[in-house]
């Protein structure tokens, strides 16, 4: 990364940063209440997995010192997939993330996470920005852009973050041959299909006690992307179709030190 891009980068302010600070526990509060009451269903399976399992190579250009890579993490690796299906939705896919990155705080729960760009053009994400999530707890979420096209984008953690590994977000279209309610079979629907896809462990001892253990985090990461993933239906003028799937594969930690350099 060359130093005038390091020269740009901007940390968010003290009053900022002390603002959301002190929404985080009534936003953990709020989350775990939508969470008990939400009404659109959820539908989760657990499994395990492996090597399979692992992201794609990070870019080396845009890998350095602060990127935080699996390896760097500890305990197992959670790769995990968050699908929901958008009927009547006014936008295309490439409209929907065009929207979604124009503002990624629309889709976010402002209650528990605040985007803030702190490197990189105002406007539309592009590779190479960086941005800061202000997270529950006593981390925040440094990451940068690593992959960017029409339709997604992914997120690589920098150090510091709650989590190490890669996050992506992408659109497509789908045909839902699924049974109507009358038990008839759905003649393939055209849908838009959002997904949060996340391939992370805990960052440190510390946050693997509270990610895989009492599993604090690892319901709150999944609230969050729950939310995220009924904005991006919102945002696309439609409504979801069969709740929100959540697909969850555990890894153990032997596959993520022995990764290769580039991936995760």
């Amino acid at each position: 990364m060359s130093a005038s891009r390091e020269e740009r980068r901007r940390e968010p302010s003290r009053g900022r940063h002390a603002g959301t600070l002190a929404r985080f526990p009534a936003g953990i509060a709020i989350m775990s209440w939508r969470y008990l009451w939400r009404t659109c269903p959820l539908h989760r399976t657990e499994t395990e997995g492996d090597h399979t399992d692992l992201p794609p190579r990070t870019p080396p250009e845009y890998t350095d010192s602060r990127s935080k890579a699996l390896k760097d993490g500890s305990g197992p690796m959670f790769h995990r997939t968050f699908t929901i299906w958008i009927e009547g939705s006014s936008l295309e896919p490439d409209q929907l993330m065009t929207a979604l990155t124009a503002d990624l705080n629309r889709a976010a729960p402002s209650v528990a996470a605040v985007f803030t760009k702190t490197l990189g053009d105002n406007g539309a994400i592009r590779v190479g920005d960086e941005y800061r999530v202000q997270m529950p707890g006593p981390w925040d979420g440094p990451v940068r852009v690593v992959h960017r096209d029409a339709t997604s984008f992914r997120f690589q953690t920098l150090s510091g973050h709650l989590e190490a590994g890669q996050i992506e977000f992408r659109a497509r279209v789908g045909h839902d041959h699924s049974r109507g309610a009358g038990g008839g079979t759905r003649d393939g629907d055209r849908l838009l299909v959002f997904e949060v896809e996340a391939w992370s462990r805990a960052g440190d001892r510390w946050a693997e006690f509270l990610y895989s253990r009492l599993r604090v985090a690892k319901e709150i990461q999944l609230n969050m992307w729950v939310h995220f993933c009924l904005r991006a239906a919102a945002i696309a003028g439609g409504k979801p179709r069969g709740g929100v799937t959540i697909e969850t594969r555990s890894i153990p930690a032997s596959h993520c030190r022995e990764a290769p350099a580039g991936q995760g």
